[in-house]
């Protein structure tokens, strides 16, 4: 059984109507304990990104930055130039949801390596729910940069002969990659997780730092393959058929 994180306690203890009241939108019934480890660690890191920007916002300087301006103006850079490289010229244009993708699960990951808290996106439902965003969002833009129909002709393949089969393929192969993103994130993150607790376990000394290193090496490699991919499905969205 998940041993319960003292964050959790409390919502347990003290929000157990508001988590019931959530579940009970989705037709589950009330729970003693209704609220889990990868819920409240969600809602933390989504409370540490808005504190952070907030906390940012009116100290932003063009005479004099400081070095939180200076960290996430390399991120800013570093995601505009992925997405002008995958998307194109127009790839800026949704620049605000591959930063946040990237940010969420950045955090999400490294979070875990604080004493005292896990990462959420070593459990399937959260990387599970972000591959949803994922998938929602490039065929949203794909309908908007293309049209409703001339996005769809894309499910159709190049002759209408074949039409049937290749919309079963087009269906399967775009289904795959909310599974794909899913289980790429969730494994990755969960061997980490495991891999760390085990040496800290075993020792506090210079081995669990080398882990520790490596898990802050996967999360950030998990982040960007992730963004990565969010950018080459909406590239091939809003893509032009010639």
């Amino acid at each position: 059984m998940q041993t319960e994180l003292w964050i959790t306690k409390i919502f347990n203890n003290y929000l157990a109507g508001l988590g019931n009241w959530c579940l009970g939108l989705v037709g589950i019934h009330a729970q003693p304990r209704p609220w889990a480890n990868y819920v409240t660690m969600q809602l933390l890191v989504t409370l540490i990104i808005i504190v952070l920007f907030a906390a940012l916002k009116p100290r932003m300087s063009v005479d004099n930055p400081g070095k939180l301006q200076h960290a996430f103006e390399i991120i800013y850079e570093f995601v505009h130039g992925e997405s002008k490289d995958q998307v194109g010229h127009e790839g800026p244009r949704y620049l605000a949801f591959f930063g946040t993708i990237f940010i969420f699960v950045l955090f999400a990951n490294l979070i875990g390596i604080i004493p005292g808290f896990e990462s959420p996106t070593m459990f399937p439902p959260v990387p599970l729910g972000c591959a949803m965003a994922v998938f929602l969002y490039y065929n949203l833009v794909g309908v908007q940069a293309n049209g409703i129909f001339r996005y769809l002709a894309k499910f159709l393949g190049p002759m209408i002969w074949i039409a049937p089969l290749v919309v079963v393929i087009e269906i399967i192969s775009h289904l795959a990659r909310v599974l794909s993103l899913t289980v790429r994130l969730f494994a990755n993150m969960y061997a980490g997780e495991q891999v760390l607790m085990v040496f800290l376990s075993l020792t506090y000394f210079a081995v669990p730092a080398l882990f520790m290193a490596l898990h802050v090496f996967v999360s950030l490699l998990q982040a960007y393959i992730f963004m990565l991919l969010a950018m080459m499905y909406v590239a091939g969205a809003v893509a032009e058929e010639h």
